[in-house]
This record gives C-alpha cells, structure tokens and sequence, in this order.
C-alpha cells in the first residue's frame, strides 16, 4: 500500500501560479473490496529566476522635465510562489533618479521611477542604471536589465557671441565680395535648437545693409557697395544671432568698420585773386596772385609734396675704421673671414655700394678676396703662421655716384698658431752620419754639466716650450737631463767600474695639443783625457779618411770667407767705429749662457758640431798639426736692444774644435 513518486515533479508546470498545489486519486482495496480517495501537495521551492522581458530598456526623457515626474519600467516574472516569488526592486545609485515598487491588487510587485532632479542634456547626454529583481528565497534569486535614458534636448540655451565687439579696417577703394570681419556665435543646444542663422539688427540702417553683405550660415561680413572715406570714416554695425528652435534665442554684437583713406583725391587748385596788369617795375617779391590748393583726402595724402632730388654728397663710411681678423693656420681653403659693412646716407645709385680689395702686396691678392657686392673677405688658401704671421690689406668702399665718392677700411689678419711643428734638434744633428762623443773624466761629481741637448721648435707660445726628459739610457742612473735646459748632467759620482761608453736617448716634447715629440741620441764617453778618446777614434777610422782632406778645404774656404770680411769691413771707414764699439760694449755686459724657452722667435743659444750659419763669420787658427787645429767662429756684433746671449761648446770630433758665439732676442716667457 506505500504511494511512491513514479517521475520529477514540477510544481509550475502542473499547478502554474495556482497556490496551492494538489493532486488527487483514488485506491480500491480487494478481499474486501473498498475504494479509498486521498489528494498529495506539491509544495514549492525556490528554484527559477525572475526573468525580465528583455536585457535592456531604454527611455527618452526630455531636460525640460519637472522633478517628481514617473516613468514605469517592465516588471520581472518569477513562476516561484509564496515566498519564492518576486518580492522587490533595486536601482543602481545615481543623483536624478529614485525607485519606487508598487504592489498589485493580485500580489504582484512592479517599479516606477521616479525624477528627483532635474536633467540638463548639456551636462550629461544621456544615463545608464541598473534595476535588479530580487524573490524571497534562501538565498534569493536575481535578474538585472540595463536601462538607458537618452535626454532630450530642449532649447534652453541662446546662442552666445565670442566676443561683443568686432573691430576691422578696409581701404576705401576695396573691391566688391572682400572679407571685412568674421563673427561667431554658439549655442550648446543639439539640432534646430542648436542651429544658428546671422542677421543684421532690426535697427541697422539702409545705408549699410547697401554697402555690407552679411553671410546668415558662416557669419562672415563682406563688402558690397563702394566705400569712400570722404563720405563717412566709420560705420558702426550690429548684428544677431538666432537659434532655430520653436522659441529661438537671440544674441547680439557690434561690428566697427573704419575706412583707410587711399589717395584718390586730386588737389584742387583756386585763384583766389590775381593782380593784373602787373607794372614792368615791379620790385622783386610782389605779390602776383593768391593762391589756395585744397585735397580731400587725409594726412599724407592731402599734402602737397616737394621732391628734392638726390646729389652724391656722402661718401660711404663704415661702422669701424679698422679690423682686426684672428685666422687659425691650416684653415679650409674658401671660408669666409670678415664682412667689411658700410652705409651710405644717399638714395639710388649714390648709395649703391661696392667693395675692392686695394691690392698693395702681390701676396695678399693671391691669398684674399672680396666679394663686390656684400663686402665678405675669403680666404682663397691655407695659411701657415710659421710662413707669415700677419698680413695687412686696404678695403675701398666706393658709391656709384657721379663722380663717386669712396673710403678706405684697413683690414689686418693675424696667423694663430696651431701645434703642427714637432720639434727640432739642432744638436746632436740627426741627420749626419759623424758619431759626436762627449767626453767626461772617471771620478766626476754628481751635477756636473756634461753636454747639451738644443732644440727649436717652429711653433710659437707654449706650443714651442720644449721639455726634455731621459727616456733611455746604458745606465739610468748616471745621467739626468734638464726639463727645459735640455743639459745633460751627471746624477752621480762617476765610478771606475761605471761603463766607458754611454748612449743616452733624449725625448723632447712641446706643450701643444696634441703634443709633438722628437728624439735625440747622445753617446758620451768615459776617460781620462780627450786624447785618449781622440786617439781612439783615430784608431778606428781609416787613415786614408777622405774627410780629412774635406775639413781641410772648409777651413781654407774659411779663411778666405774671413779675410775678404775683414777687408770689407776696414773699407767702410772709421764712421762705423762708433757704433761697433756700442755693440762690443753691450756684447760684454750682457754675456751669459742662459738658456730662455723658445717662444714666437725662433733661436737657439748653443750651437754644437757641423752647424755653421751662414750670417757667421771665422777666425781660423791652425797648428802645425791639422787634425788638431782650433776653429773660432764669431757672429758679427749687433746693437740689440734687447740684449745678446752666448754659449761656448766644445766639439770631440777629431780634426775640429768649435767654439760659436750666437745672439737671440728676448723671448716672452711661457706666463707672458
């Protein structure tokens, strides 16, 4: 007798909404037979949605709308009952809208909403909320629908001008159709409410609507008619703007329109009175005629206007009498240096100006040009400030007057030096293949002077201080070189265990950027006396040595040199000894063998083996014995005003001994 379940039971689908739910039936019971009727309840649970018609809903509400209006929205189905059925209504937050849920005569819920602030479309165009369905179940089911509320525009806005007053100014004779002024209105409303037409203002006189035209889509003001200034100087213009909505908006500007005078007025000339028949006697300055000259037009245009023509009667000048120019050596060929500038207060032709370069040195017209028309200087080649440090030239600045006038600029370049000489040694002479020797005896002290190595350097400045250090040597420490001497002393006593010859390899560098360098090779001997190393070498070379027979003709061409000197020098007459004495005097006084860095002037203060200048003159004296004879070689005496300098050196080479006096000028230190 046990009643089971034979399938799924779906409460909504046999009951629907019907509440409450029941099945009835009937058993019939045998032996004995009897019939028995019982009913079962569906009971609900909570097992469907509320479902929404659709996902989303949308609304037009217009911005004129009042607060408190309602607007109904689509209610949610839920085929739950009782407590499980749809129960009520959530609205997403938002500042405009609130929710109000109402319930039905049959139980049911539904939702309003309800405008609690008014909505302005130029603030925001449109909103999106969100309204929820909740049932009453454990835990609740939910569906959500988008709703989305366009505003409508309403014309609550009027067209606002950019600006209230325009200005513009037109020539009198402007043709007919030109732009005179732009004007520009907006209004924020959407479609015809928004939409703007310009038009002249009711009060607007005839007169301007006949001489302006007004563009009603673009706003833009144009000349229509003829303008004359003489007329009327100034027209005062108002104009509107109108939306197209159902109330239209108006808004209003002003336009000034001032007319430019042109010349277009002849002078009017009247005779006022004239004195006629006038007397053959009349005196100079009687009055003829009286006349009065009139012209409608303003200002300079109603003047009566005097040429006065042009005489060439200004030479041209320039803003500077001279230039100095400062050129970097090795420049580009080509570059431009300088532009010589003039002006020339004259009109035309007079003051049409063109630039020559006086042509004075043959050099400077090879090494220079000017342009004829602007007055830019080119320099046609590269420049060496060990060739020539300054050139000086003449710029004439000339008019094209009748007969034309011109002026003279002087232009002076200066060579800047550039390190681009390494330097040079003078001794030992690199470049010959005699082995100089200095000798120094065993036993010498430390700080004694031994030999010296002389270098120029064809730069100037510090570009030609020449600093000199040891950079190898038989043994480094028995010799020391002076940094900027370039002598070569011992650091040492010398020892008789020390090496009888030494090679010392000297380097020298400038104080230039980037820095040159040379190298020097001196080899010193060590032994008791100059014989020795002298015979020494004897030994060595070859007794048929053909340069003995070649000194021995230097000398001799010497000695002819000096004689031939010594006679010249006895015919010029006794009106030079006055001045011979005057340089011996200050040779004397200022004889010292200090060494001063090279600086612009190039010089040297010693001068060692196989160097012979030829502004030198000699004094020869030989022994019975040639091979040791003595050579005495004077520079002539010069009055210098800067002082003389000498240094004495001794050549090892056997066969000749040198003894050189040498002058140089003062050179500026390397601080100056």
């Amino acid at each position: 007798g046990a009643l089971l379940v034979s399938e799924r039971i779906d409460r909504e689908e046999l009951c629907g909404a019907l509440s409450p739910c029941s099945l009835s039936f009937e058993i019939v019971v045998e032996n004995p037979l009897e019939l028995y009727s019982g009913a079962v309840e569906i009971q609900d649970i909570n097992d469907n949605d509320p479902v929404f018609p659709s996902s989303q809903a949308r609304l037009e509400i217009s911005e004129s709308v009042a607060a408190g209006a309602r607007f109904p929205l689509e209610s949610a189905q839920d085929p739950d009952v009782g407590i499980n059925s749809l129960q009520t209504y959530q609205l997403s937050a938002n500042p405009h809208f609130a929710l109000d849920v109402q319930t039905r005569v049959d139980g049911s819920k539904y939702a309003e909403l309800v405008l609690e602030k008014e909505l302005d479309r130029e603030e925001q165009r449109e909103l999106h909320l969100v309204l929820t369905a909740l049932d009453g179940g454990s835990p609740p089911r939910s569906a959500h629908v988008q709703i989305l509320i366009d505003v409508i525009d309403a014309n609550d806005n009027a067209p606002v001008f950019n600006q209230s007053t325009y200005k513009a100014s037109v020539r009198e004779n402007t043709p007919s159709g030109t732009l005179v002024a732009r004007i520009s209105a907006h209004d924020l409303d959407d479609g015809p409410n928004g939409d703007i037409v310009y038009s002249f203002s009711s009060h607007t006189p005839a007169k301007v609507r006949e001489l302006f035209a007004l563009d009603s889509a673009t706003g833009e003001l144009r000349v229509k008619g003829q303008l004359d200034y003489e007329e009327m100087k100034l027209y005062e213009i108002y104009l509107q703007a109108k939306d197209k909505g159902a109330a239209p908006g108006v808004a209003h500007c002003k336009v000034l329109v001032e007319v430019v005078d042109v010349n277009d007025n002849a002078p009017e000339v009247t005779v006022t009175s004239v004195y006629s028949p006038v007397p053959e006697d009349a005196a100079p300055g009687t009055v003829v005629a009286l006349l009065s000259v009139t012209d409608l037009d303003s200002l300079d245009n109603g003047l009566i206007l005097v040429q006065v023509s042009d005489v060439n009667d200004n030479a041209p000048k320039s803003s500077q009498d001279s230039y100095d120019v400062y050129v970097l050596e090795n420049n580009m060929p080509g570059i431009p240096i300088l532009n010589v500038s003039a002006t020339d207060p004259d009109l035309g032709r007079n003051a049409h100006l063109s630039y020559t370069l006086l042509q004075s040195d043959p050099t400077v017209g090879h090494l220079f040009s000017i342009n004829r028309e602007n007055g830019t200087l080119y320099l046609l080649s590269s420049l060496d400030h060990e060739d020539q440090v300054e050139f000086s030239m003449m710029v004439q600045v000339q008019d094209g007057g009748l007969p034309p006038l011109a002026t003279n600029v002087s232009v002076s370049v200066f060579v800047t030096d550039l390190n681009d000489n390494a330097p040079t040694v003078l001794y030992p002479h690199p470049n010959t293949t005699a082995t100089y020797t200095d000798v120094v005896a065993p036993g010498t002290p430390a700080g004694h002077m031994v030999t010296k190595v002389v270098a120029v350097d064809a730069d100037a400045g510090y570009n030609a201080w020449i600093s000199y250090t040891l950079l190898q040597a038989t043994d480094p420490s028995l010799f020391s070189v002076g940094l900027h001497s370039g002598e070569i002393f011992t650091a040492r006593q010398l020892q008789e265990d020390d090496a009888p010859q030494h090679i010392l390899v000297i380097l020298l560098k400038d104080h230039g950027e980037p820095v040159l360098s040379a190298s020097a090779t001196v080899s010193i001997s060590v032994a008791e006396m100059v014989k020795e190393v002298l015979t020494d070498l004897t030994d060595v070379a070859p007794t048929n040595d053909p340069r003995r027979h070649v000194t021995f003709y230097l000398i001799l061409a010497v000695i002819l040199v000096s004689a031939a000197f010594f006679i010249t020098m006895l015919s010029v007459g006794i009106f030079k000894c006055y001045k011979w004495r005057q340089s011996k005097e200050l040779f004397n006084s200022s004889r010292s063998t200090l060494y001063r860095t090279p600086g612009p002037f190039h010089h040297i203060d010693a001068v060692r083996g196989g160097f012979t200048p030829p502004n030198f003159y000699h004094q020869v004296y030989l022994t019975t014995d040639s091979r040791q004879s003595d050579l005495l070689c004077k520079k002539p005496f010069t009055s210098s005003p800067l002082g003389s300098r000498q240094s004495t050196m001794r050549n090892g080479e056997p066969g000749l001994y040198h003894q050189i006096v040498g002058t140089a000028s003062r050179l500026p230190t390397p601080a100056e």
